[in-house]
């Protein structure tokens, strides 16, 4: 297939080759990883629990070790690292958040880009999913959860990782850090990368071209740690029908810079602080027909900056421990499209304060109770307080059956993006509403975590309602897609086990949704998200460890989507599997080769309605690691 080269992106020469490993650690769900996480309340996911969290045609980013997590819906376009929609408990893909550190990472402009983070995951801690209480103490601006992470301490490493494979895809990527022990019993760790692919893509115009570079400087002591990263990422790729169901060959061009500090103190007993600030700007360059002779501007620019602080306290005082928040965002757009709205910039502020009350049981264990008051304001939206509150009976991990049972309620609220807000509400492919307003989903749910006839297992039930939910929609006979908002109703159970045994490890997840809507007296024939989710989902991961330097890891998925009018050319069920092999001799050490592939049946379902599926690709890998 020849490499498509459309006039709306720019080349950097061909320094940049492909590659792949897929010799990665599956972490287990242990008391262990408790003590290396930031302490954050409620954490429901302490570890990655997929089988392959490296990608197949492309460097590892953190959306990459979501693909497959039980607890979280990534919905792709070409491929998950080009353009995602992350969902938790079948929300859309403006309610879930991002935090790195203490800081909430976001982008005004739309959701779509919440994930777009320039961050090799070496320097990240493994994913959490947070949900109902934690999400409302920890997440920002996002009704359905947070997926966050911490920076992880450095220490010396090199890895270096190159591969090609189908549809002329290559990779090649190196990671590098230092350490040197400095005065006062600190350590002075500096680790920086370089990682670029290029792809044709498994289906005409699905071809990519990615880059990014970061460096990182962090001293850390044995109570505290401090980091100040830079990142940058640019990313290149078309897919047909990329956002709007009209068969053209659409392009999307980002350029992401993140430029971030953060500090975490451990007092001792639980308390501490943590700290920080972030810079990111955010370039897009959309083409609805990649082809077209767009002239010297093209009629899809925009650019986003973000600014932002937020400090979390943890403190014991008058018998409870003290939980206080704040978070101070400002963000601007420029584009040459949404210009429609009321403003282009706006500063968010929040506020929180919750405590928390342990007392023991003469049976044994403990109670456990938080309540507590969240303050959300902007200076372009209407104020609002959310109230949490949560019992819990805690056992512990060292318990031989139930660890830990719930019951909590929380509410939370998130203002529009600007691709809503500003967008033209009666001509263009994308309708706005500059009177959307702030949108609040509030939150009642049971769970337990124990261990079940040697499997851990955790189980989630819950009931939320959204109110003025902004979601886009479609109608027959107008060639747009429409902000509306929607009253949700979404009632769900999810279930994940786990188990290790010898030289194998199984993850299964289950999980299902039902959901009622109201969309007032809009005319709506189908929606592109907030009525696309799993009725029913599983995944299994497996990992087999079959001895003289064997390894096979495989991940599937099987679920049955939710009816849409949109969704053409494929079922709305589907069998998803990625897996990959790898052997490293012993006679080279630190050497791993591995082949792996991507939707290993060729499965065509549509993630996203009217979006094509990304076909099957393989591709033959070597890692080397030190």
């Amino acid at each position: 297939m020849q490499r498509m080269r459309g006039n709306d992106r720019s080349r950097s020469g061909g320094l940049w080759h492909a590659g792949l490993a897929a010799a990665v650690s599956l972490g287990g769900i242990t008391a262990s990883a408790q003590s290396t996480a930031v302490p954050l309340p409620g954490v429901a996911v302490e570890a990655v629990r997929v089988a392959n969290e490296e990608p197949v045609t492309t460097f590892a980013m953190p959306v990459s070790a979501l693909r497959f997590e039980p607890l979280v819906d990534v919905q792709a376009r070409n491929l998950a690292e080009g353009q995602a929609d992350v969902s938790i408990r079948a929300g859309l893909f403006e309610q879930t958040g991002f935090r790195v550190g203490v800081l909430p990472v976001f982008d005004p402009q739309t959701g779509h880009y919440f994930a777009e983070l320039p961050v090799p995951p070496e320097v990240l801690s493994l994913p959490q999913v947070l949900t109902g209480v934690a999400h409302a103490l920890a997440g920002w601006n996002a009704g359905a959860g947070t997926v966050a992470y911490a920076w992880r301490p450095i220490h010396r490493a090199q890895v270096v990782q190159v591969s090609a494979g189908e549809d002329h895809s290559r990779r090649a990527s190196w990671y590098e850090a230092w350490t040197t022990e400095v005065a006062g019993g600190r350590t002075l760790g500096f680790d920086a990368s370089l990682a670029g692919s290029r792809s044709d893509g498994s289906i005409p115009l699905g071809d990519h071209d990615f880059r990014r570079v970061h460096g990182r400087l962090q001293v850390r002591g044995t109570t505290a740690q401090t980091d100040l990263f830079a990142g940058y990422q640019a990313k290149f790729f078309g897919w047909p029908n990329l956002y709007t169901p009209f068969n053209s060959p659409e392009s999307e061009n980002l350029q992401t810079v993140l430029v971030a500090l953060n500090h975490r103190e451990e007092w001792g007993a639980g308390d501490g602080v943590e700290w920080g600030a972030y810079y990111r700007r955010n370039k897009d360059d959309y083409a609805f027909n990649r082809f077209a002779p767009l002239g010297p501007v093209h009629p899809f620019q925009h650019t986003t900056w973000v600014r932002a602080a937020a400090v979390d306290v943890r403190r014991t005082w008058g018998g409870a421990q003290w939980h206080a928040r704040a978070v101070v965002m400002g963000d601007r757009l420029t584009s040459t499209s949404l210009t429609a709205g009321r403003f282009r910039d706006r500063l968010h502020r929040t506020l929180s304060l919750a405590p928390e009350w342990r007392v023991a049981r003469s049976q044994g264990g403990l109670w456990v109770a938080r309540a507590g008051v969240s303050y959300d304001d902007t200076n372009r939206d209407a104020s609002s307080w959310s109230p949490l509150a949560e019992l819990a009976l805690d056992w512990g991990a060292a318990a031989s059956g139930l660890h830990r049972v719930h019951v909590g309620y929380a509410t939370s609220t998130q203002t529009a993006t600007y691709t809503a807000l500003n967008a033209a509400s009666g001509a263009g492919l994308f309708r706005g509403n500059s009177g959307l307003g702030r949108q609040t989903a509030r939150t009642l749910e049971a769970g337990a975590l124990g261990v079940l006839a040697g499997w851990t297992a955790q189980l989630a039930v819950f009931q939320r309602w959204d109110d003025a939910l902004v979601d886009w929609t479609y109608r027959r006979g107008v060639t747009a897609r429409t902000a509306s908002p929607v009253d949700l109703s979404t009632t769900g159970a999810e279930c994940v086990l786990r188990r290790s045994v010898d030289r194998w490890d199984f993850v299964l997840g289950l999980t299902t949704y039902a959901r009622r809507s109201d969309y007032g007296s809009a005319a709506v024939d189908a929606s592109f998200y907030a009525l696309n989710f799993p009725r029913f989902r599983a995944t299994g991961a497996i990992v087999a460890r079959l001895g003289r330097g064997w390894e096979v890891r495989v991940d599937n998925e099987v679920r049955r989507q939710s009816d849409s009018l949109l969704r053409r050319a494929s079922s709305r069920d589907a069998f998803l599997t990625a897996a990959s092999v790898a052997y490293s001799p012993a006679t080279w050490n630190g050497v791993t080769v591995s082949l792996q592939a991507e939707n290993l049946w060729n499965d065509d379902f549509e993630e996203v309605p009217a979006v094509p599926a990304g076909r099957r690709q393989v591709v033959l890998g070597v890692t080397y690691r030190r």
